[in-house]
């Protein structure tokens, strides 16, 4: 009897309304594991961003529990202490530290937040964090030479710049990255059998951050009949492609998964959060910059400022808290009546016209099932991640029709994608979205093995996994978008129809 076998293809920000709905037909290999298997969007974390959802889904812990609330997190309280995340800050067991620990190979590929490379029972190679090849960026540190032969003479982690205006270069990078990527994975995927293997590909968020107006209607700077209309579309019927050519090597034993960490949607704007905080009285600087300008904590009157936020995606924002931080204003006694008036007022940003924007904002200790470090004070997803976050000051206005780090079409969605062979047991709640938390116990209890406590998912594989416990981070995502899971129809939710699977249409 040949024992099971797993391959994972990771599509990062692979988006469900294109994938699912409006490409299907061009994408013959996905639609046929949708119509064999099981798909579903995929509910991510919040916010819903590289780090940590890969390493949430793969851990099966939020990033309250993982400690990581971005990229770069606050290493104490004082203004300037920042960091970036890498593997040495993943505390939690991974699925291959699982499978290693029970005899079984694994080969992990491009999964961010795997540099540096650790032992595991099998070969890693690292992802996009990796600073570059001069580094040990694999494990065995001798493959990576093997990789670059393999890969055309030259393997490459990431494109250098997807904020750029440069498109052509653009996307030659990508498509090439895309092929060479796939080209060494299959390879070592032949030459290891491995019993788990797993692949990141990032040429799907870079391709929807650096062309996504050239495709969507709905963007204020589309032009019909642009030269890159087609672009991301031919990158998915590319990477349609790549997958059936690695399926063919699989056989009978081996079921397959398609996920993607997050989706994409068009980026209306973004809000330039340091701007409305000192609009609002919040923020004061020692005086306002000329001309644009990265905030830093030197430029901060901090005898005058109760809090201060940063850019990206999301919008975090840290309070100065007296006693907490070092010049901190707000009593710890006012805190929580000053955040919950912070909240509110957020709740009530609105667009360049005057119109509320739908912005969404969380309390970390309202969806992390454990907080681990040192959290933002408010998550805040501006218009319901619509909007972005811009940090910069000296802009001179609130509202931002550019990003302020580059070129950048698309802010991530919250639910990306989830594609497998296996047939799995439905949700109760029609076109209710699966969890990125329960990937990892159900490549676990796929291979036998038990789940462990501190995964905050569940298996998919097993009978009444909707009617148990669901993490707080899921179910606050629900609720602020007005759903549970005791909830059988999402027709009337906005928005909810491209999620409709062919049961339900």
């Amino acid at each position: 009897m040949e024992e099971k076998k797993l391959l994972v293809i990771g599509l990062d920000c692979m988006t469900p309304q294109l994938a699912f709905d409006e490409w299907v037909d061009d994408l013959p290999t996905l639609k046929g594991l949708m119509e064999s298997g099981t798909y579903r969007p995929l509910y991510s974390t919040i916010p819903p961003i590289t780090v940590p959802a890969w390493m949430a889904m793969m851990t099966s812990q939020d990033g309250g529990q993982l400690g990581m609330y971005g990229f770069r997190n606050r290493k104490d309280y004082s203004y300037d202490a920042l960091y970036t995340v890498n593997s040495s800050n993943v505390k939690a067991r991974t699925v291959w530290n699982h499978l290693s620990r029970n005899r079984l190979s694994s080969l992990v590929w491009g999964v961010p937040l795997t540099y540096p490379p650790k032992p595991l029972n099998g070969m890693m190679v690292c992802s996009f964090l990796t600073p570059d090849k001069s580094t040990q960026w694999t494990y065995p540190p001798e493959a990576g030479a093997l990789i670059d032969a393999v890969a055309d003479g030259d393997y490459i982690i990431d494109v250098k710049n997807f904020r750029t205006d440069e498109k052509d270069q653009l996307l030659e990078q990508i498509r090439v990255m895309t092929t060479r990527r796939f080209k060494a994975f299959r390879h070592f995927y032949r030459e290891e059998q491995p019993d788990f293997a797993m692949l990141v590909e990032m040429g799907t968020d870079r391709i929807h951050h650096g062309f996504w107006r050239f495709m969507d209607k709905k963007h204020r700077l589309y032009e019909p009949g642009n030269p890159y209309e087609h672009a991301i579309r031919d990158y998915y019927v590319q990477l349609d492609d790549e997958v059936a050519r690695t399926l063919e090597m699989i056989d009978g034993s081996t079921e397959v998964m398609i996920v993607s960490d997050h989706g994409a949607k068009t980026m209306v704007g973004a809000i330039c959060i340091n701007e409305w905080l000192q609009k609002e009285g919040y923020l004061t600087l020692k005086e306002q910059p000329p001309e644009p300008k990265r905030l830093t904590w030197d430029m901060i009157d901090w005898s005058k400022t109760k809090a201060w936020g940063s850019g990206g995606y999301y919008a975090r924002i840290f309070m100065n808290v007296e006693g907490r931080e070092p010049n901190g204003v707000i009593p710890a006694a006012d805190y929580d009546a000053e955040r919950a008036e912070l909240a509110e007022k957020l709740r009530h940003t609105v667009d360049d016209k005057g119109e509320l924007i739908g912005t969404v904002v969380y309390y970390p200790e309202h969806i992390y099932e454990e907080i681990v470090n040192i959290p933002p004070d408010l998550v805040v997803h501006l218009g319901n991640l619509d909007w972005r976050s811009a940090g910069s000051v000296g802009v001179g206005s609130i509202h931002m029709f550019e990003n302020d780090t580059g070129p950048d079409d698309a802010n991530h969605a919250q639910e990306g994608v989830f594609i497998t062979s296996m047939k799995l047991r439905e949700p109760v709640a029609q076109k209710s979205p699966y969890s990125i938390f329960d990937v990892a116990p159900t490549i676990l209890d796929y291979f036998g093995i038990e789940v462990p406590p501190e995964m905050i998912g569940e298996s998919l594989l097993k009978d009444g996994r909707w009617l148990t416990r669901q993490p707080k981070e899921l179910a606050q995502g629900l609720r602020s978008i007005g759903m549970d899971r005791g909830k059988r129809d999402y027709s009337d939710v906005p928005g909810w129809g491209h999620m409709m699977t062919e049961d339900t249409k």
